[in-house]
């Protein structure tokens, strides 16, 4: 499983005390990966990360070696941090202060993104979207080849 990559949405529910049920598509990959010891932190783009514990290591790691000046960043992203287990019903507890800081009240959008997932409002998502669609696209993606 090493070397897994997410991808694709799930449309998803946050029940009543802030908790999802992750897609069986991908809580297979998450066990396998990290025995469901997730890291969840805030993202610049307005939702939330969602790593594979020893992903998130990497990202960590990567973070402690920034010089002084990224101290705000890393603020963001390991002030904000916090690890959680999926239980037993492969639901995800998504503490308060995160879904205060990503808009999260009900109706969300899971999102692989590769080495971790992606937590969004729905709405949020959709504007993210739309606004992204609607910039040039930069250089580095023109010359791709399908």
């Amino acid at each position: 499983m090493a070397g897994h990559v997410f991808q694709g949405p799930a449309a998803l529910t946050l029940d009543g005390k802030g908790r999802l049920t992750v897609p069986s598509r991908h809580r297979d990959a998450l066990m396998a990966l990290s025995n469901g010891q997730l890291t969840l932190t805030k993202s610049p783009a307005g939702c939330l990360f969602m790593f594979p514990r020893p992903a998130w290591e990497q990202f960590r790691d990567k973070l402690l070696q920034l010089p002084m000046a990224a101290d705000g960043w890393r603020r963001v992203f390991l002030g904000n941090a916090l690890d959680v287990d999926m239980d037993g019903a492969s639901r995800v507890l998504v503490a308060p202060e995160l879904r205060e800081a990503a808009g999260l009240v009900r109706d969300v959008m899971l999102i692989g993104m590769g080495s971790r997932l992606e937590l969004w409002d729905r709405a949020r998502l959709a504007a993210h979207e739309a606004q992204v669609m609607s910039s040039e696209m930069p250089a580095a993606i023109q010359d791709f080849i399908a």
